[in-house]
Parts: C-alpha cells; structure tokens; sequence
C-alpha cells in the first residue's frame, strides 16, 4: 500500500537551492511531503539515527524517529564533508534509507559512483523539474524497498543452506558415531555367541561370563539408543518435563552407589551436601541423565585410583550440582564447542564415547530452565557446575 505522506530529509547548505527545492515539493502536491532540512553531513546522520539536533529553521531540539525517514536529499557539497566521501561516510552510517544525491555538476561518471556507493538516484539541481523530482524519489523509494527485499531473501537462503549443511554434518557424524560405537559391542556379542555355540567344553563359570558379556553389551547399545532417542525427540519439541517430589541429598547418594558399582570401581566418589535438599522438584529422569553423565564423563577422563568429587548445595530456591575431577582436562579451543551434539575434545586419545553426553546434559538442564559451568584446565582436571531451580 502506497504512503499517503512522505517524509524527507533535505541536506542542503545552500539556502536557494533549499528555498527552490521546497517549493518544487509545494508544487507537486503539498500534502504528500514533510521535508526537514539540514545542512551538514553530521546532522544528516544524527537525525537518521535518532540523534537530537537542533533544526536549520528552529532553534528548538529537533528528535527524528529514524525510521519515519523514508528517503534523504543528499547535496554532496556540505561545509563539512565533499564529493563522493559525503556519500559514503552516510552510507557508512545509515546503510537502510534510500538516497538521492543532489549536485550542480552533470557528470555521468559521476552519477554511476554514486549508484556503486549506494545511491537509489542522482539528480542534478539545474535539471530538477515538478515531474522529476518526485519520481526520483518514489523510484528510489521502490529501489530500496527491493534491495531490502533481496537482501532478506539472500539471508533466508544463506540461512537454510547454512542449516542444510548442519544436518548433512550431523547425519555425517551420527552414521560414523553409530558405526564406530555398535562394532564393539556387536563383536562382543558375536564372538560370545559364536563361542557358546561352538564349544562344549565350557564350563558354567564361563557360560555365565559369556552371557554377562553379551547383556552389557545389550545395555551399552541401548543406551546409546535411548541417548540418540532423546535428543531427537528434544529436537522436534516433544519431550514434556515429568515433575516429581525428591529428596536430592538422597536422590545423590543413590546415583552415587549406582555409578559407583557400575563403573567406578577404580575410583573414589565423595559426595557432599549442604542445605535444605529435601523438597525438591524436578524431573526425576532428566535429573539422573544429568549426573550419570558427568560422573561417568569424570570417571571415564580420570586416572585409575583418583578421586572424583561431587558437591550438593540449595539455597536461594536453587539447586548446585558441581562434580570435580583431576582428570584430562579439556583444551581451550574446544571448550565452546563442548555441549555440540557428537563432539569430542582433541585430548581424549583412544578413550571410547559418543560425544553425546554433555549434549544430553545441556538439553536436560534447558529443560528445567537451569544453566551450565564449565572450567577446565588441560592436564589438571574440569569442573562441572549445573544450577537449577528447586522447584
């Protein structure tokens, strides 16, 4: 839908110029402008973004909304700015709202620099009549209404190409995780398998340690199920919080023992707690997925024999898990990259994992409208700090 008024902003120091432009804008229909004038660049680019000034007519402070301004008479001969610089300093300054460039001179060069720097029209002042006037302006207007268009249109695609690239990695990533991590427990359960097949003189002492072999096994693949399982559910935004009651101090001595006799047999877990833990609530699933992964990442990245510590504190009407471990550490440079799905610090070497885990955890911790902490050295050991709402 076309304007009813427009609103322009004239740069212009020269007085009779400025005296013959508005009445060029009189003639052609007065009640479809509102011109301002100014008569320096600065000015110009203050009012444009929303700067106050004092105007060339009134003493009064003059404040513009920029976005009110729907095109600038541009005179590229101001007492503090000439030439072409003029109009790429505004530029510089106010790259969205059209421009006219106003000048005595009838240089075609001239006019085609402009156009390059960003210019929507060139007008020469001797050659300013009722009809050219207001056309200039209503196709620079336009010119600009489509730039703006294609812009938006350029970013949009960039954006989707940028998003199609993301899922081409992840689906890279995923198929190369997924190969990499099931070879091991598949060969596990093959080889047993074909053992307990074949073989008759097996005892019932290794029969059974066949079988346990093939059920974690089992478990290792589905949990990386469940894992990929999760994450893409909180990706399509169906996962929903199941809220529960819980006592954390003994929530945490559970999923301590737990995580202990499953996988810390060569380390030390020491938890303690402090404040009022006992009436918390908070999703019970996502809350577990939280600390059996960091107490497995502590203990997985830690040195035999270690001790791996882990800290409860409410207050405030908030919750502060901390897990602390002596263990590798992670490098600078992969620290912003820790909570991305199926990445891995440079450091860890041969030590098996999915790079699943931390993604797990931040998305667990989004969900209860929490936050995450990490601090880690490289060789010395990391800190892991989640906070969450108690209830």
């Amino acid at each position: 839908m076309e304007k009813i008024q427009i609103k322009v902003l004239l740069v212009e120091d020269n007085p009779f110029d400025t005296e013959l432009l508005q009445q060029l804008f009189i003639r052609a229909h007065q009640q479809e402008w509102e011109i301002v004038n100014v008569e320096q660049l600065s000015e110009a680019i203050d009012v444009c973004t929303g700067q106050t000034i004092h105007s060339c007519d009134n003493s009064s402070p003059l404040t513009l909304n920029p976005n009110s301004i729907d095109v600038v008479l541009l005179d590229l001969s101001l007492p503090d700015s000439m030439g072409l610089d003029t109009l790429k300093e505004f530029r510089i300054a106010v790259p969205d709202i059209p421009v006219v460039v106003l000048t005595g001179l009838n240089d075609e060069e001239m006019a085609l620099q402009a156009m390059a720097e960003g210019a929507q029209d060139y007008l020469v002042k001797d050659e300013i009549t009722i009809q050219s006037l207001p056309r200039a302006i209503r196709y620079a207007i336009e010119r600009a209404e489509i730039l703006k268009q294609l812009r938006e249109s350029e970013q949009h695609t960039r954006k989707a190409l940028l998003k199609e690239q993301e899922l081409n990695k992840l689906k890279s990533d995923f198929v190369a995780m997924i190969s990499h991590e099931f070879r091991t427990p598949m060969s596990t359960i093959c080889t047993s398998l074909d053992l307990l097949q074949t073989s008759d003189k097996l005892t019932q002492e290794w029969r059974e340690q066949f079988f346990r072999r093939i059920e974690n096994a089992l478990k290792q693949m589905l949990k990386l199920l469940d894992e990929v399982l999760f994450l893409s559910k909180n990706e399509v935004s169906q996962f929903k919080l199941q809220i529960a009651h819980l006592n954390l101090i003994n929530f945490c001595y559970e999923i301590v023992e737990s995580i202990q006799f499953s996988e810390g047999k060569n380390h030390k877990i020491e938890f303690a707690a402090s404040g009022e833990c006992f009436e918390a609530e908070m999703d019970e699933e996502l809350l577990g997925s939280i600390l059996n992964n960091l107490l497995s990442n502590a203990i997985k990245y830690s040195p035999s024999e270690s001790t791996i510590y882990f800290y409860l504190t409410c207050q405030d009407n908030m919750a502060k898990f901390q897990i602390k471990d002596n263990g590798i550490g992670i490098p600078k440079k992969d620290q912003i990259h820790l909570c991305e799905t199926f990445f891995r610090g440079s450091n860890v070497g041969k030590i098996s994992g999915t790079g699943l885990g931390l993604a797990i955890v931040r998305r667990c911790v989004d969900l209860h409208h929490g936050y995450i902490q990490v601090e880690s050295e490289e060789n010395v050991g990391t800190i892991v700090t989640v906070t969450l709402p108690l209830h």
